[in-house]
């Protein structure tokens, strides 16, 4: 069977103790999912090895097994061992807490065990622990790492073309705290999986270091991607305007249809924060809510006109409402019949594009001041 990565040292644990033990049983909460996957999914296991979920034994499939071609076992002394079970195994690998419960045996786990009173987390991932780096050691790291690794392990560390691994996932990388893991992989080298192999490289101690500090430097932003936020959102402020000159282009431009002592008396207070009374007044309130109606004026050709609230206007054709909720529609032919839109904020919307970025700061100075 193929060995176990720390994750899951307990399991891997289990099957070599059972080799000289029957009647084993595991108890896994953290893999809950793989145990029902064990029972749903044609494979085999030992006699000697019952895997339990909530009190539930899965099936003893071994004569199963010999019924189904392709489902060939391994024999050990004591244990047989399923070679799709070896996949469904596999799996656990990927999770990161695996609360297995033994029962009827003890088991060592041995140097993959947590010392006791260190937190779990810390003996997987202490590279999230660790302080922020040298920004100078980081840099030359960054020059190296891109010369010697980057055509193996990618320019942001997730797998490069010549097949190297992504260490942003790396167990290795994920156990380093401050090169113990890492270093002698760079300097010795390490055989993988399906006869890939990593070859030394040719640092020198310090560069070695420098290459370590520049991938921690980016495991520690990458698990922040997609995370919660570290702090409190940042509350921009959006008051950088100067108010006199907001005053003399609200004189020149809005004087002709508003008043700071008519409708806009006491705007800055009646609109709470500067973002939502700037969108306000640049955009306009929520939707059909306190805006004038678009009116239009139908004129036909026999004389008659017709006045109702604007529902639809294009080339060809005219719909309204009339003050009494009758609905009227009339078809465009050129300039017959005539129609004549009321739009109240037809200035507002030509105006739009004609904004600058310092005239909408200096309005929305001046009219924070209407208190």
């Amino acid at each position: 069977m193929r060995p176990v990565p720390p994750v899951c040292a307990v399991v891997a644990a289990t099957f070599a103790s059972s080799r000289a033990t029957t009647g084993i049983s595991i108890t896994c909460a953290g893999c809950l999912p793989w145990t029902t996957a064990m029972r749903s999914t044609p494979s085999c296991r030992s006699r000697t090895v019952r895997a339990s979920c909530g009190g539930s034994l899965v099936a003893d499939l071994d004569q199963y097994a010999r019924t189904r071609p392709g489902c060939a076992t391994t024999a050990s002394p004591g244990i047989r061992v399923c070679r799709r079970c070896e996949r469904i195994i596999g799996g656990m690998r990927a999770l990161t807490y695996c609360a297995v419960i033994l029962t009827g045996v003890a088991v060592q786990v041995g140097a993959h065990a947590a010392p006791a009173g260190q937190d779990r987390s810390q003996q997987l991932y202490p590279a999230l622990q660790r302080p922020p780096g040298d920004p100078e050691l980081i840099a030359r790291g960054q020059a190296l790492y891109g010369i010697n690794c980057r055509a193996c392990h990618g320019l942001d560390l997730r797998g490069g073309d010549l097949g190297g691994p992504n260490l942003l996932r790396s167990q290795l990388v994920l156990r380093d705290q401050r090169g113990e893991e890492m270093l002698p992989v760079i300097r010795d080298g390490q055989s993988g999986a399906g006869g890939s192999s990593m070859p030394p490289q040719p640092l020198s101690d310090a560069d070695s270091r420098a290459v370590v500090e520049y991938i921690h430097d980016v495991l520690g932003t990458a698990s922040r991607q997609g995370g919660p936020p570290l702090g409190d959102a940042v509350e921009l402020d959006i008051l950088v305007g100067d108010a006199a000159a907001g005053q003399t282009y609200f004189a020149a431009r809005c004087a002709s249809c508003h008043s700071p002592t008519g409708d806009l008396q006491g705007i800055g207070a009646r609109i709470p924060g500067a973002q939502q009374l700037q969108n306000t007044w640049v955009r306009g309130g929520a939707r059909n809510a306190d805006r004038p109606p678009i009116t239009v004026t139908v004129t036909q050709s026999s004389g008659e006109r017709v006045v109702g609230r604007l529902e639809r206007l294009n080339d060809f054709l005219v719909v309204l409402t009339e003050a009494d909720g009758r609905h009227r529609s009339f078809s465009r032919h050129g300039d017959t019949p005539v129609v004549e839109v009321d739009d109240p904020l037809a200035t507002h919307r030509e105006m739009l594009p004609r904004y600058s970025d310092e005239d909408i700061h200096n309005v929305t100075a001046y009219l924070v001041t209407l208190q």
